[in-house]
């Protein structure tokens, strides 16, 4: 894909939902209801008109071992989610709802979803951090780790903002991102997103419809 293609897909993204992606994970924002049905059919999602590519670019999982987005997934269906284990809230809601959509799906569907986690925050999410982390909400859920360039460069390639730091009045920081699910499919186009607070109900209906669709 030339870096023009790449560009305008990740335009796209944006021009679908620049008033609701672009949210800090202490500001979560309320969900808008649709006003009309999404084209793709989804419940919840909303379709990507110009699906974009999963980037076939490495980084660290869990037990320290690379872990290609592209070609390491063995399901037909990846879910993608940017995020760090200090954020306060979004993160954790995102993550426990995506958790228990899954859980609702029957079995033979449920074993064809991975959901994977980057972290936006790698210099506390070390691989021990972040499978602890993620041990709460499923031990099935992938999380990767890396140098933040190469993990700021995958994060725009498929449409997610990862702003500076903000520093707290406890020492701290927090980490601005977009809180976006990503859907991609066998082919590992990405071509739905959920925003956070997208009913449970809703994430598992669509889920299943992307793994049908990825048979």
């Amino acid at each position: 894909m030339s870096g023009t293609e790449r560009a305008s897909r990740v335009g796209c993204v944006f021009a679908i939902g620049l008033v609701f992606l672009l949210v800090a994970c202490t500001a979560p924002q309320r969900t808008v209801a649709r006003a009309d049905p999404d084209p793709g059919g989804y419940h919840g999602g909303t379709s990507v008109p110009e699906p974009y590519e999963l980037p076939a670019t490495s980084l660290i999982d869990a037990s320290g071992h690379s872990y290609n987005l592209a070609t390491s997934p063995s399901k037909p269906v990846v879910l993608l989610f940017f995020g760090y284990s200090h954020c306060p809230d979004v993160c954790t809601t995102v993550l426990a709802d995506v958790a228990q959509a899954i859980s609702r799906m029957d079995p033979a569907d449920r074993d064809q979803v991975q959901m994977i986690f980057i972290t936006t925050d790698p210099a506390r999410d070390k691989p021990q951090v972040i499978a602890r982390y993620l041990e709460r909400f499923d031990p099935s859920f992938v999380g990767l780790t890396g140098d933040l360039s190469t993990i700021k460069d995958v994060a725009g390639r498929v449409g997610v903002d990862i702003e500076g730091t903000k520093k707290l009045p406890s020492g701290g920081y927090e980490v601005g991102h977009s809180a976006q699910v990503i859907g991609f499919d066998r082919e590992r186009d990405g071509v739905v997103i959920w925003t956070p607070e997208t009913p449970i109900a809703d994430l598992k209906d669509d889920f299943t419809l992307l793994v049908e669709r990825s048979r």
